[in-house]
């Protein structure tokens, strides 16, 4: 008995159980969203925004150490540094 259900069990787990998880999978894959030019435009302004934020706050961090020497070494005690590039 267990010689016939056997390869019975691995014949209809190769023809029946793997085609039906990899086409499970391939629906799934194509009912997920995807990016729209609308969410792609949207990504790169909200990136050339966060780098002119960025240039802002380098040039006010600019004139403050200008106007205040000991600025560059308080900020460099602080642990938190939240620069979106490390250009100093």
């Amino acid at each position: 008995m267990e010689d016939i259900l056997v390869p019975i069990v691995v014949v209809g787990m190769l023809f029946i159980g793997m085609p039906w998880l990899i086409f499970h999978y391939l629906t799934k894959w194509k009912q997920a969203p995807r990016i729209t030019d609308e969410d792609e435009r949207l990504l790169d302004d909200l990136h050339l925004l966060a780098r002119r934020l960025e240039d802002r706050l380098q040039t006010v961090e600019r004139i403050v150490a200008a106007d205040n020497p000991d600025f560059r070494v308080a900020r460099a005690a602080d642990t938190d540094d939240y620069s979106l590039d490390r250009r100093n």
